[in-house]
């Protein structure tokens, strides 16, 4: 699985927290998960049990076929499927009947397995103004928020980069998925603030978290420029931006979604853990 097609820092750190066989303790102000395509050349059982030592309480982006293997290690499947592609999705009205069929179907896996959020995207631009694309995708979410609503279940709408990865992608400014968030009015449809994402796109990250932090159900990280390791070899404080989020009271999950390049991928997994640990 790709993320497309799924969808001296350690100086300071315990013995424990990298070799541990029980759970790191943590102080508990985030619930911290790790995105699964980030270490998908390892089995996924053997990246659950180093989450589980290092006291993370979930996997992203897994799907239904994962779950048991996930919850065997005590972990949440804390982001699943839920409909269309990065590509082709929401704000095409053309795709709202599959999309909708695709959610029912995903959503109602969801609830029965106690998975919290599914995911889903704008689609790209491809000369559609963004104003008929946030109407256009307002009225694909409007179809089946009662379906998430009653599933207790979150629809989570991706911020993307349009600028370096993700060409083309309508929903790649902030205001632009509140304001998608807004229009639909339900509390089971918000925003994925993807902070790496969102660096690229506008910066300014802490104040506006802070001040859209009721539109927002989910959070990914990843060191920019690069997507790699959230140290200081990177340009974002995220000790800082995760001490905002959690003064903030937020209760969903902050996910780890950048892409390792150091000798022990582990070990940078474990920093980053202990970096977001406010």
């Amino acid at each position: 699985m790709t993320r497309r097609t799924f969808l001296p820092v350690a100086a300071g750190i315990p013995a424990a927290t990298l070799s541990a066989s029980q759970p790191a303790p943590r102080k508990g102000r985030l619930k911290q998960a790790v995105s699964r395509w980030c270490f998908n050349k390892y089995s996924l059982d053997e990246l659950c049990r180093r989450a589980a030592e290092l006291g993370l309480k979930g996997i992203d982006l897994v799907g239904s076929e994962d779950w048991p293997t996930v919850k065997k290690r005590g972990l949440v499947p804390t982001m699943t499927p839920g409909a269309g592609s990065i590509e082709h999705s929401l704000n095409r009205k053309e795709n709202h009947a599959k999309l909708e069929l695709e959610f029912r179907e995903n959503i109602a896996k969801a609830k029965a397995a106690g998975v919290p959020n599914v995911i889903t995207f704008s689609g790209n631009r491809r000369g559609l103004p963004d104003e008929q694309g946030l109407e256009n995708c307002v009225a694909g979410l409007n179809r089946v928020k009662k379906i998430a609503e009653d599933a207790g279940v979150t629809i989570c709408l991706e911020l993307l980069n349009s600028k370096v990865d993700h060409k083309d992608y309508q929903c790649d400014r902030t205001a632009w998925a509140v304001e998608v968030c807004k229009r639909v009015n339900s509390p089971r449809v918000k925003a994925l603030y993807d902070i790496y994402h969102m660096q690229i796109m506008e910066g300014d990250v802490i104040r506006t978290i802070r001040e859209n932090i009721q539109w927002i159900a989910h959070f990914h990280t990843g060191g920019n420029p690069g997507r790699n390791e959230i140290d200081a070899s990177q340009e974002l404080n995220y000790r800082a931006i995760c001490q905002a989020i959690a003064d903030t009271g937020f209760t969903g999950y902050v996910a780890h979604e950048f892409v390792p390049v150091k000798a022990d991928p582990f070990r940078s997994l474990a920093e980053a853990v202990e970096i977001c640990d406010v």
